[in-house]
């Protein structure tokens, strides 16, 4: 399988708010912009308390990257600035490319039990950073799950897995998103590009990564790997459920602003500039 990759980093995040005061543990941000890239940002949010979460995130603007929503549990209502608008059900995902500009919400709904998901900001380079802005809604059906081996499956959101391909096409960067289950005692190699950046969230249970010594990451915790062409993983007494993320460094200057991301600082001053003057949103939906 090649060279596996060892964990250099596990990452644990820190609780903060976000939105109108949404509670969430913030797994990693600005401070590991270089050592992530092209991922900028990654939000695990949830609580089996409502008043954690319905508070929601009321329309706010977004540019320079793509923002992906992946709900484990619970439902999120959703509308934005291109006429978009639905709901984010339990193992759905949104896709949403920011480029040259969108305003959005995402509100929260209440859950029976726990509401969770999933939020990554992904980098777009300089050649994209004002492309048209694009929504896609994906199914929980519509994502193929795969039994790797009896007691082992993952669910293809983004890359391919065997002959089977995730939903998401014509994506920026060359990435894969993949969400893995794993019962007790199991064991899975995982090929990835040497070339991409590499991290497992792993969001249930436990996981130990393997490379010559094994690294135990719980759930809330992220695993950064270094160097190599494979993954390694197994499980102890306890199951595990992980993304699995990879992508093409981009490797450009980052000038960032709250929700605008751009490559100097000009640029950043512009876009707050248009949106104080109503005309950030430049590609607005058909009448």
């Amino acid at each position: 399988m090649g060279i596996f990759r060892a964990v250099e980093q596990v990452i644990t995040g820190r609780e903060t708010f976000d939105g109108a005061g949404v509670k969430l543990n913030r797994i990693f941000s600005h401070n590991f912009a270089k050592e992530l890239d092209p991922f900028l940002l990654l939000d695990n949010f949830g609580s089996d308390d409502p008043s954690d979460y319905l508070p929601g995130f009321p329309w706010h603007p977004h540019r320079g990257i793509e923002t992906i929503t992946y709900m484990l549990s619970g439902e999120v209502d959703h509308g934005d600035s291109m006429g978009n608008n639905g709901k984010i059900l339990t193992g759905d995902v949104q896709w949403m490319t920011a480029g040259s500009g969108i305003i959005h919400q995402e509100m929260p709904q209440k859950a029976k039990d726990r509401l969770s998901g999933l939020q990554l900001w992904v980098n777009l380079p300089k050649s994209k950073k004002m492309m048209k802005p694009r929504y896609r809604g994906i199914t929980a059906k519509q994502i193929p799950e795969v039994k790797v081996y009896p007691g082992v499956s993952v669910k293809v959101i983004a890359g391919s897995v065997g002959s089977k391909k995730g939903p998401v096409k014509d994506i920026v960067i060359d990435m894969t998103y993949l969400d893995f289950s794993m019962a007790a005692h199991k064991g899975l190699e995982r090929k990835v590009n040497p070339k991409h950046t590499a991290f497992a969230f792993v969001y249930e249970g436990e996981a130990i990564f393997v490379n010559g010594k094994e690294t135990k990451v719980s759930a809330g915790s992220l695993a950064l790997f270094g160097k190599g062409s494979s993954v390694q993983v197994k499980t102890g007494a306890r199951p595990a459920k992980f993304i699995l993320v990879t992508g093409e460094p981009i490797k450009e200057p980052i000038a960032w602003g709250g929700p605008i991301v751009m490559n100097t600082k000009k640029e950043l001053e512009d876009a707050f500039k248009e949106l104080e003057a109503g005309t950030f949103v430049r590609d607005k939906p058909k009448l």
